[in-house]
């Protein structure tokens, strides 16, 4: 889907001192190479096996251990007359958000959910009756080529089936139907009784009126209320309105996944975003 994005607030001084250090911290490619091998090992890896490993001095080691150890990328311990060397599980997806928001993706603070909604967009749930204008909707959705992975549109009965009831909603404008978003349970487990995954469409022509984040915001604030505790959504990379939308709302970059489908005969990468319940 489409949307006009709203332009974020200037980034704060004091963080862009802390991101220009942390990026910073990356300009040297010994420093990438070192944090890469320790991000890349199973409970990290002593100066002594760095050393070896990367065909450098245990002083050079040293040097840049303690460089990226400042900013937080790693974390280093004594053990036993060794200085082990461990990556901050953190900075795993600190750096991605970081990125996203010197690119302007995602402000600076995650919100809550959308607060700019228009007040003319009405946001109710779905009843049998909607069930054309929403097949309708995802049809246009799969025509751009950058909403999913679907070629067709499922059966109402599939859809019905697959998503949570008490999560289905759709958006109204002048009467009319002009946007829905659901949310499915990814797994049948107990333990994860409080994930889910959230679809969200538009139809074209009201594309950039608020529809969006009205659907959001519904969907973030029912989902919160009924005690799901993580909302996640893949979003394909070209598709820059809808992970801005996403990040309006409080999604939060988990990772890109390279390659990880095939649609009309092309790989696509996508984007990983979740919401965690505040």
């Amino acid at each position: 889907m489409t949307t006009q994005a709203a332009p974020a607030p200037l980034l704060p001084a004091d963080a862009a001192t802390d991101y220009a250090e942390c990026f910073a911290c990356l300009s040297d490619p010994t420093r990438v190479r070192v944090l890469h091998a320790v991000a890349g090992s199973n409970g990290g890896l002593t100066v002594g096996e760095l050393t070896t490993l990367l065909g450098i001095s245990q002083s050079t080691c040293s040097h840049h251990v303690r460089k990226l150890a400042a900013v937080g990328f790693v974390h280093v311990a004594k053990v036993g007359t060794s200085t082990r060397v461990t990556v901050n599980e953190a900075c795993c997806t600190g750096l991605p958000h970081m990125a996203d928001v010197v690119m302007g993706a995602v402000g600076a603070t995650r919100p809550c959910c959308p607060d700019d909604v228009p007040a003319d967009v009405t946001v109710r749930a779905l009843d049998d009756g909607d069930w054309p204008a929403v097949r309708r909707i995802y049809g246009e959705g799969i025509a751009t080529g950058i909403a999913t992975f679907e070629t067709s549109v499922p059966p109402s009965t599939r859809l019905a089936a697959t998503w949570l009831p008490g999560h289905r909603w759709v958006a109204e404008l002048d009467g009319a139907v002009v946007g829905w978003t659901a949310v499915s349970p990814v797994s049948a487990r107990d333990c994860y009784s409080g994930v889910g995954e959230t679809s969200v469409y538009v139809s074209p022509e009201h594309r950039g009126r608020g529809v969006g984040k009205a659907l959001l915001r519904k969907q973030v604030t029912a989902a919160d209320a009924d005690g799901i505790w993580t909302l996640q959504t893949s979003v394909f990379t070209e598709n820059r309105a809808s992970l801005s939308l996403h990040h309006q709302a409080g999604y939060r970059t988990v990772g890109i996944r390279e390659r990880i489908a095939r649609r009309d005969g092309d790989w696509h990468d996508t984007v990983l975003l979740e919401r965690r319940a505040s």
